[in-house]
């Protein structure tokens, strides 16, 4: 979606020119179903806080679900997020929730029973699902301080497991079906994974009102109180949390693809802007300081694109030349601290226009904040790489 025929794309580089000729058509079809189905209305679902749940049949036509991707380059899966996030990040972020953390934990983690019972629903969006972490106190050290509990039971024989405590911030966590929650084990003090069914007595979720970013994004408060969960709802291929460090890797590269898209979004709402709109008698372009402006968000646009491309690179090649943590980690810090700079420009570009959302840049500028701090802080994301190029830990 470039925002003013005639000019050069945002992919000044053009480095959607690696796809094949499949995935390039496909990137089209998602376009033109974005630009039809969800950039007219996505401001008004942001005003409004509403999900728009009734595209989701059409979402799931499109054939972009988890499994779907697989026959596809990560270059390709990138861009998809790229360009989700670029008509409306709120969006992006239910897709990457559900079909990069739910179904692919479930394709990762999953039993036999679990993916015959749940997968082809999950993956046609006949059901939706979330993922259930973080917690009220803790969010980047919840790994190590968790404290919603799972205490194993038997019954007649019959294991179960017996669920306490809270998560907060759980992305499609008002109405999604199943949870892939996270508890101590209160036997042994490992972490372990549930498929959670969000009907089950004891569950209570709570949206949580007024937030100033990604609010089409219904995030919930769940609160658990003694939920009997059945054994065959435990996640087998899950002993402990760093079993899932590929799909925290994982992840972490998507939302570091969601500060890509979040800088096209800006640079072709900025671009378009400073085309039209007349001030001195002359377009707002003409201006050296716009373009100077326009020119830097360019460049870390282009720059984060370039570091997403490379990291696409090395998970295509697989093996010991895959995305370190380490990598994703410092690609994640680097494009979400050029996004940040790139939609303030943007911004700046469009002045007291830039903060409403009529005229999309105050949505943008926003919904950045949440970028720049879920899947891992910016801090976080930082020492890792920090640990990783010095060899000493700065994290407690």
């Amino acid at each position: 979606m470039d925002a003013v025929p005639g000019l050069p794309k945002a992919d000044f580089y053009d480095f959607e020119s690696a796809l094949t000729e499949p995935e390039a058509a496909k990137l089209a079809q998602l376009r033109e179903f974005l630009a039809a189905e969800v950039a007219p209305y996505a401001t008004e679902w942001w005003n409004n806080a509403d999900f728009p749940a009734h595209i989701l049949p059409k979402i799931a036509a499109l054939g972009l679900a988890a499994p779907d991707r697989r026959r596809y380059s990560h270059l390709f899966t990138g861009l998809v997020v790229a360009e989700m996030t670029r008509t409306d990040t709120s969006l992006a972020t239910f897709f990457l929730v559900h079909h990069d953390l739910f179904v692919q934990a479930l394709i990762d983690f999953g039993s036999e029973d679990q993916k015959q019972r749940l997968l082809q629903d999950a993956i046609a969006l006949n059901s939706t699902g979330a993922f259930a972490l973080t917690e009220p106190d803790h969010g980047s050290d919840v790994a190590g301080g968790m404290v919603t509990t799972a205490r194993r039971v038997e019954d007649d024989g019959v294991t179960s497991w017996v669920l306490n405590g809270a998560k907060r911030w759980i992305g499609n966590g008002t109405f999604c079906d199943h949870m892939l929650l996270w508890a101590k084990d209160a036997g042994t003090g490992e972490v372990r994974g549930f498929i959670l069914d969000a009907s089950l007595p004891g569950v209570t979720r709570t949206k949580i009102e007024h937030k100033i970013a990604l609010r089409t994004v219904q995030n919930a408060h769940i609160v658990l109180d003694n939920v009997r969960v059945a054994e065959r709802d435990r996640f087998s291929g899950i002993g402990s949390f760093s079993d899932t460090n590929k799909l925290l890797r994982a992840s972490r590269i998507s939302v570091a693809w969601q500060a890509v898209g979040q800088q096209l979004a800006a640079f072709d709402v900025a671009r378009a802007y400073a085309v039209e709109r007349q001030q001195f008698g002359k377009p707002l372009a003409s201006f050296q300081l716009i373009q100077a402006q326009l020119v830097k968000m360019l460049g870390n646009a282009t720059s984060s694109l370039a570091m997403m491309v490379r990291i696409a690179g090395l998970q295509d090649r697989g093996g010991d030349a895959d995305a370190t943590m380490a990598q994703v980690a410092l690609a994640k810090a680097h494009t979400t601290a050029a996004m940040r700079e790139t939609v303030s420009l943007g911004r700046s570009i469009l002045g007291g226009n830039g903060i409403v959302t009529d005229y999309r840049m105050a949505k943008i500028f926003a919904d950045a904040e949440a970028i720049y701090t879920y899947e891992g802080s910016h801090e976080i994301n930082t020492l890792i790489a920090g640990r990783a190029i010095t060899g000493v830990s700065a994290i407690v």
